[in-house]
Protein backbone atom coordinates (compact mmCIF):
# COMPACT_ATOMS: atom_id res chain seq x y z
CA UNK A 1 0.00 0.00 0.00
CA UNK A 2 1.03 3.68 -0.76
CA UNK A 3 -0.35 6.02 1.82
CA UNK A 4 -1.48 9.23 1.30
CA UNK A 5 1.92 10.77 2.38
CA UNK A 6 4.52 8.82 1.36
CA UNK A 7 7.01 10.64 2.95
CA UNK A 8 5.67 8.57 6.00
CA UNK A 9 7.04 5.39 4.43
CA UNK A 10 10.74 6.51 3.85
CA UNK A 11 13.29 6.20 6.82
CA UNK A 12 16.58 5.08 5.39
CA UNK A 13 19.35 7.37 4.75
CA UNK A 14 19.92 6.78 0.35
CA UNK A 15 17.03 6.36 -1.80
CA UNK A 16 18.39 2.92 -2.72
CA UNK A 17 18.90 1.53 0.42
CA UNK A 18 15.19 2.19 1.25
CA UNK A 19 14.13 0.93 -1.57
CA UNK A 20 15.84 -2.19 -1.17
CA UNK A 21 14.74 -2.70 2.39
CA UNK A 22 11.43 -4.49 1.26
CA UNK A 23 12.98 -7.50 -0.84
CA UNK A 24 15.61 -8.06 1.94
CA UNK A 25 12.64 -8.03 4.54
CA UNK A 26 11.68 -10.72 2.25
CA UNK A 27 14.30 -12.89 2.63
CA UNK A 28 16.33 -11.66 -0.60
CA UNK A 29 20.71 -11.35 -0.56
CA UNK A 30 22.00 -8.00 -0.39
CA UNK A 31 22.99 -8.50 -3.96
CA UNK A 32 18.95 -9.53 -5.05
CA UNK A 33 17.70 -6.93 -3.37
CA UNK A 34 19.48 -4.22 -5.06
CA UNK A 35 18.74 -5.65 -8.22
CA UNK A 36 14.99 -5.54 -7.24
CA UNK A 37 15.21 -1.94 -5.94
CA UNK A 38 17.12 -0.87 -9.31
CA UNK A 39 14.61 -2.49 -11.33
CA UNK A 40 11.53 -0.78 -9.16
CA UNK A 41 13.73 2.74 -9.63
CA UNK A 42 13.90 2.96 -13.38
CA UNK A 43 10.14 1.14 -13.48
CA UNK A 44 8.68 4.28 -12.08
CA UNK A 45 11.14 6.42 -13.52
CA UNK A 46 13.77 7.77 -10.85
CA UNK A 47 16.94 8.53 -12.31
CA UNK A 48 20.36 7.40 -11.37
CA UNK A 49 21.92 10.07 -10.09
CA UNK A 50 19.32 10.38 -7.50
CA UNK A 51 19.89 6.87 -5.88
CA UNK A 52 22.78 7.92 -3.25
CA UNK A 53 20.74 10.49 -2.25
CA UNK A 54 18.39 10.81 0.69
CA UNK A 55 15.23 10.77 -0.34
CA UNK A 56 14.23 13.41 1.94
CA UNK A 57 16.46 16.05 -0.02
CA UNK A 58 13.89 15.02 -2.78
CA UNK A 59 10.60 16.73 -4.45
CA UNK A 60 7.22 15.54 -3.48
CA UNK A 61 6.79 13.67 -6.73
CA UNK A 62 10.17 12.14 -6.46
CA UNK A 63 9.10 11.05 -2.99
CA UNK A 64 6.38 9.32 -4.24
CA UNK A 65 8.18 7.89 -6.75
CA UNK A 66 10.55 5.84 -4.23
CA UNK A 67 7.68 5.59 -1.97
CA UNK A 68 5.79 3.52 -5.02
CA UNK A 69 9.23 1.80 -6.19
CA UNK A 70 9.53 0.57 -2.38
CA UNK A 71 6.17 -1.03 -2.78
CA UNK A 72 7.52 -2.54 -6.98
CA UNK A 73 10.59 -3.95 -5.44
CA UNK A 74 8.43 -6.64 -3.81
CA UNK A 75 6.87 -7.44 -7.19
CA UNK A 76 3.17 -7.63 -5.36
CA UNK A 77 -0.24 -8.82 -7.40
CA UNK A 78 -2.17 -5.89 -6.40
CA UNK A 79 -1.31 -2.19 -5.21
CA UNK A 80 -3.25 0.31 -3.02
CA UNK A 81 -2.99 3.78 -3.54
CA UNK A 82 -4.84 6.28 -0.84
CA UNK A 83 -4.96 9.22 -2.61
CA UNK A 84 -1.83 9.08 -4.09
CA UNK A 85 -1.71 12.87 -5.78
CA UNK A 86 -2.40 14.35 -2.50
CA UNK A 87 0.03 18.09 -2.18
CA UNK A 88 1.06 17.58 -5.93
CA UNK A 89 1.21 20.46 -8.25
CA UNK A 90 -0.57 19.73 -11.75
CA UNK A 91 2.16 18.26 -13.09
CA UNK A 92 3.23 15.88 -10.44
CA UNK A 93 -0.08 14.66 -10.64
CA UNK A 94 -0.23 13.77 -14.42
CA UNK A 95 2.84 11.98 -14.18
CA UNK A 96 1.98 10.02 -11.38
CA UNK A 97 -1.41 9.18 -13.08
CA UNK A 98 0.63 8.24 -15.92
CA UNK A 99 2.76 5.98 -14.17
CA UNK A 100 -0.44 4.42 -12.50
CA UNK A 101 -1.49 3.98 -15.68
CA UNK A 102 1.75 2.12 -16.70
CA UNK A 103 1.26 -0.27 -14.22
CA UNK A 104 -2.08 -1.30 -15.23
CA UNK A 105 -0.97 -1.74 -19.10
CA UNK A 106 1.42 -4.18 -17.68
CA UNK A 107 -0.52 -6.03 -15.64
CA UNK A 108 -0.68 -4.77 -12.34
CA UNK A 109 -4.14 -4.89 -10.31
CA UNK A 110 -3.79 -1.04 -8.88
CA UNK A 111 -6.86 0.08 -6.44
CA UNK A 112 -7.13 3.31 -6.19
CA UNK A 113 -9.17 5.46 -3.14
CA UNK A 114 -9.92 9.22 -4.27
CA UNK A 115 -12.37 11.88 -3.42
CA UNK A 116 -10.94 13.25 -7.38
CA UNK A 117 -13.47 11.95 -10.15
CA UNK A 118 -11.12 12.69 -12.70
CA UNK A 119 -8.31 10.56 -11.33
CA UNK A 120 -10.94 7.86 -11.47
CA UNK A 121 -12.54 8.51 -14.55
CA UNK A 122 -8.23 8.39 -16.17
CA UNK A 123 -7.25 5.19 -14.38
CA UNK A 124 -10.58 3.07 -13.26
CA UNK A 125 -12.18 0.41 -15.15
CA UNK A 126 -14.54 -0.13 -12.06
CA UNK A 127 -15.87 1.89 -9.62
CA UNK A 128 -17.27 1.59 -5.99
CA UNK A 129 -18.89 4.85 -4.26
CA UNK A 130 -18.97 4.52 -0.78
CA UNK A 131 -21.39 6.98 1.41
CA UNK A 132 -21.83 6.75 5.44
CA UNK A 133 -20.22 3.17 5.59
CA UNK A 134 -22.59 2.22 2.43
CA UNK A 135 -21.87 0.46 -0.95
CA UNK A 136 -23.57 3.62 -3.36
CA UNK A 137 -22.52 2.43 -6.68
CA UNK A 138 -20.50 -0.48 -7.66
CA UNK A 139 -20.45 -0.08 -11.26
CA UNK A 140 -18.10 0.03 -14.78
CA UNK A 141 -16.66 3.42 -14.99
CA UNK A 142 -18.55 4.51 -18.18
CA UNK A 143 -22.22 3.61 -16.24
CA UNK A 144 -21.12 5.58 -13.33
CA UNK A 145 -20.29 8.51 -15.23
CA UNK A 146 -23.43 8.33 -17.36
CA UNK A 147 -25.64 9.25 -14.11
CA UNK A 148 -27.06 12.72 -14.09
CA UNK A 149 -26.01 15.12 -12.26
CA UNK A 150 -28.53 15.14 -9.53
CA UNK A 151 -26.86 11.80 -8.24
CA UNK A 152 -23.24 13.16 -8.17
CA UNK A 153 -24.87 16.59 -6.51
CA UNK A 154 -26.19 14.00 -3.76
CA UNK A 155 -23.32 12.16 -2.86
CA UNK A 156 -21.30 14.67 -2.61
CA UNK A 157 -18.90 14.26 -5.97
CA UNK A 158 -18.41 16.30 -9.01
CA UNK A 159 -18.48 15.10 -12.51
CA UNK A 160 -14.84 15.18 -13.90
CA UNK A 161 -13.96 18.06 -16.01
CA UNK A 162 -14.07 16.12 -19.34
CA UNK A 163 -17.16 14.86 -18.53
CA UNK A 164 -19.22 18.04 -17.73
CA UNK A 165 -17.71 19.55 -20.58
CA UNK A 166 -19.11 16.88 -23.17
CA UNK A 167 -21.98 17.40 -21.48
CA UNK A 168 -22.00 20.80 -22.26
CA UNK A 169 -21.03 19.90 -26.45
CA UNK A 170 -23.19 17.54 -26.57
CA UNK A 171 -26.28 20.36 -25.82
CA UNK A 172 -24.81 22.23 -28.30
CA UNK A 173 -24.76 18.67 -31.11
CA UNK A 174 -21.58 17.29 -30.52
CA UNK A 175 -21.77 13.88 -30.79
CA UNK A 176 -19.00 11.40 -28.46
CA UNK A 177 -18.45 7.39 -29.40
CA UNK A 178 -17.13 7.08 -25.85
CA UNK A 179 -16.88 8.40 -22.74
CA UNK A 180 -13.93 11.35 -22.79
CA UNK A 181 -11.34 9.84 -20.10
CA UNK A 182 -9.16 13.13 -20.54
CA UNK A 183 -8.88 16.53 -21.79
CA UNK A 184 -6.87 15.39 -24.55
CA UNK A 185 -8.93 12.44 -25.27
CA UNK A 186 -12.40 15.09 -25.53
CA UNK A 187 -9.82 17.30 -27.59
CA UNK A 188 -9.85 14.63 -30.18
CA UNK A 189 -13.02 13.19 -30.50
CA UNK A 190 -14.09 17.06 -31.33
CA UNK A 191 -11.16 17.88 -33.48
CA UNK A 192 -13.63 14.98 -35.60
CA UNK A 193 -16.84 16.65 -35.93
CA UNK A 194 -15.39 20.47 -36.85
CA UNK A 195 -15.08 21.36 -40.28
CA UNK A 196 -11.76 23.27 -39.81
CA UNK A 197 -11.89 24.51 -43.56
CA UNK A 198 -14.75 26.67 -42.21
CA UNK A 199 -13.43 27.79 -39.24
CA UNK A 200 -10.16 28.96 -41.03
CA UNK A 201 -12.65 30.56 -43.75
CA UNK A 202 -14.32 33.16 -41.23
CA UNK A 203 -12.95 36.84 -40.51
CA UNK A 204 -10.08 37.15 -38.10
CA UNK A 205 -11.72 40.33 -36.12
CA UNK A 206 -12.26 43.96 -37.87
CA UNK A 207 -14.39 46.10 -39.77
CA UNK A 208 -14.20 45.33 -43.91
CA UNK A 209 -14.81 47.92 -46.65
Amino acid sequence: MVFQFPESQLFAATVIEDVMYGPKNFGHSDEEARDLAEQALRQVGLAEEFWQHSPFDLSGGQMRRVALAGVLAMDPAAMVFDEPAAGLDPQGQAELIDLLRGLKEAGKTVVLISHQMDQVLALADQVVVMQDGQVAAFEPTEDLFARDEAWFADHSLDLPAPVAFARQLELAGFHFDHLPKSVADLAEQIKTQVDWTKVSDQPQGGHHA
